[in-house]
């Protein structure tokens, strides 16, 4: 069964309140207010997942569990992969099923998220360690007219990954955190690293 293509762009938010009145303004409505949500990634000894560019998910999204496998990205102005994803009902338990088949937790990351919809693709809202970020995720044609209406032009698309987007700002902050969460990045995380910490 050929795994259905997930096609996304991220781009930085200087101000979420005026990006949800925008998306307002537009024509979408809040599916979900902004909501806790914890993301662990799992590999195999040898990171023998990251290697092939893939990834093992776990996300825990305000009590609501999900387990999602990721392939590679595949090149080009989107991110595009394939994704398969299902819903868990006890994710300690598959936290457990994780570790007795030889994985283990590689990268912890975590957010407040709020999930917006026109009933033809999604704008999700991301308040970050790092910053604010956004993604739209739909259809190509469909993302390009959305950032447009949403002011935000081709060049500032981002198809990187949190981790990578992490690991970038650790590198310009030289911040010795280890996963991408409010704990461990502190306030250094949304300190004047750029207009969204990234």
């Amino acid at each position: 069964m050929a795994a259905p293509q997930e096609i996304e762009i991220k781009f930085l938010v200087p101000d979420l309140r005026a990006l949800e009145k925008k998306l307002r303004d537009l024509g979408f409505h809040c599916e979900t207010p902004s909501t806790h949500e914890v993301n662990t990634l799992y590999d195999l000894p040898g990171q023998k997942l990251r290697r092939k560019g893939e990834l093992l998910r776990l996300r825990d999204y305000g009590g609501k569990w999900k387990l999602t496998h990721k392939a590679k990205v595949l090149g080009g102005r989107y991110k595009s992969r394939g994704e398969l994803e299902i819903g868990v009902s006890d994710g300690h338990t598959m936290d457990a099923i994780l570790h007795a088949l030889g994985f283990s937790p590689s990268f912890v990351y975590e957010k407040f998220r709020s999930e917006w919809s026109d009933d033809v693709g999604q704008v999700v809202l991301d308040h970050t360690p790092i910053g604010n970020v956004a993604e739209i995720e739909g259809k190509s044609r469909w993302i390009d007219r959305t950032a447009r209406a949403l002011g935000v032009d081709s060049k500032d698309y981002i198809t990187k990954s949190y981790a990578e987007l992490f690991f970038d700002w650790k590198r310009r902050t030289k911040n010795k955190a280890m996963n991408m969460t409010f704990r461990e990045c502190g306030k250094a995380g949304l300190a004047g690293t750029g207009r969204a910490g990234l």
